[in-house]
């Protein structure tokens, strides 16, 4: 048996019987999948990686150790079903099939993972593929991407891990850093709660789940370089936007309103490439849900972005997890509330495939996935990931808190589209110029 990490430790015990931490990733087909070949597939590449041969086992209670251990009598058919859409076979039914699956613990006595082929998806399938997130964040499981999809005669271009920090070298270095650590760690803990909001509360164990039409990567682009801002800056001041129609929709004043989201920020070194495992710190983003205006919302995120990029609170609350995750649950409970009080939902954006790629044999339409919001407050998950040149936001939330997460996906299209309106068409063909061979691609 191998000890978990403590990071992926953390994140096992901040399990809870309504409100599990598992990530949801969908992807669909327009044409149908093979169910023995997706299990040929699955069962030649997805277990290679030997998490999901695994189960975590956990001794000397109450000062448990969670650590891997390999399942003798292992049967992927244990974990791969197959089942039809119910009429009338759309989208919306998919939906609906994708939050009964998110709502549903996984069996913590064979290796944390679950597939569902979904046939009669409109003229296709769809894979729902299920994980806990003490397997790996989303740049790990990118990954684990690579090998079960699949692009005939080409390599698959798959996004560049993000360069490690610098080491530094010297003492006095390293204790500035530390202090800086904690000064900014510190100013997390003193902020005052969220308030409270529609997107935060007790949480049941019903999900509702939505995701937007896709957006077009390059527009994203073009938005950004009106005010120099990256696409994630983009995406996110959308995400803002849509949220703010939201509260005002609930009646909420947003002029007054704030709201703050957990945001991870990838850690992994050069070395942890390719391998599962968490890797990633957490910032606090103040969402500038109280501007009137798409353009306002864009400036501030941007700013909000660029400050937190030079913090480093990422790096000491990635610490403080490694902390938590070396002691009991009860410690990690007491955290989790703690941290849960400071924020309202978490908001991720991962990097998909850039080209198309196949599962079984056939090309997938659209690929998607549903972040959980652990804790025992935080009520909203959303992600945002590209593929093929486009971005899909997704929603997943607790029924009960937000009943109609689709408001949230539509309000992010319209704000997309009222950010892209800015963009003349001069720019947006000078974003699009291909660059030289030497360039450096800007995200």
């Amino acid at each position: 048996m191998n000890t978990l990490d403590p990071v992926d430790a953390a994140w096992y015990h901040m399990d809870s019987a309504s409100n599990p931490a598992i990530v949801t990733m969908i992807a669909t087909t327009a044409a149908p999948l093979a169910f023995a070949r997706v299990r040929s597939v699955l069962e030649r590449r997805l277990l290679l990686f030997e998490r999901f041969r695994q189960r975590v086992v956990e001794t000397g209670w109450p000062l448990a150790a969670p650590a891997w251990e390999d399942v003798p009598d292992f049967d992927i058919d244990r974990h791969l079903h197959r089942i039809a859409l119910p009429a009338p076979h759309d989208e919306a039914a998919l939906l609906a099939l994708v939050g009964q699956l998110a709502s549903q613990p996984l069996d913590h006595a064979v290796p944390l993972w679950q597939a569902h082929v979904v046939d009669r998806v409109g003229r296709g399938s769809a894979l729902v593929f299920r994980y806990h997130h003490c397997i790996g964040d989303g740049l790990a499981m990118m990954s684990v991407a690579a090998k079960v999809f699949s692009v005939p005669r080409r390599r698959v271009a798959m996004p560049a891990a993000a360069r490690p920090r610098t080491p530094h070298t010297t003492t006095l270095d390293t204790a500035l850093e530390a202090a800086s650590a904690v000064s900014s760690l510190a100013t997390v803990l003193l902020k005052p709660a969220d308030p409270v909001s529609p997107f935060k509360g007790r949480v049941a164990a019903t999900q509702g789940v939505a995701w937007s039409k896709p957006v077009p990567i390059a527009d994203a682009r073009a938005i950004g370089a009106t005010v120099d801002a990256k696409v994630n800056d983009v995406l996110v001041a959308a995400t803002a936007g849509a949220l703010r129609r939201y509260l005002l929709r609930q009646g909420v004043d947003a002029r007054q309103a704030t709201l703050r989201a957990m945001v991870p920020v990838n850690l992994r070194p050069a070395e942890r490439v390719g391998l599962l495992g968490n890797a990633f710190g957490l910032v606090t983003l103040d969402l500038p849900v109280s501007a009137a205006t798409a353009a306002r919302r864009l400036a501030l995120t941007k700013a909000r972005m660029d400050a937190l990029k030079q913090s480093p609170q990422a790096l000491a609350m990635q610490a403080l997890f490694d902390l938590f995750g070396r002691g009991p649950k009860v410690l990690e409970d007491v955290a989790s509330k703690v941290f849960g009080s400071k924020a309202s939902l978490v908001l991720t954006n991962v990097a998909g495939p850039r080209e198309t790629v196949q599962l079984a044999g056939v090309p997938v339409e659209r690929m998607m996935f549903c972040v959980p919001h652990p804790g025992d407050e935080l009520g909203v998950g959303i992600s945002l990931f590209s593929y093929r040149g486009m971005a899909t936001l997704t929603v997943m939330a607790d029924a009960g808190l937000v009943p109609d997460p689709q408001a949230i996906t539509q309000g992010f299209e319209r704000e997309f589209t009222a950010l892209a309106r800015r963009v003349t068409p001069r720019a947006r063909r000078r974003v699009a110029k291909p660059r030289s061979r030497g360039a450096r691609r800007r995200v």
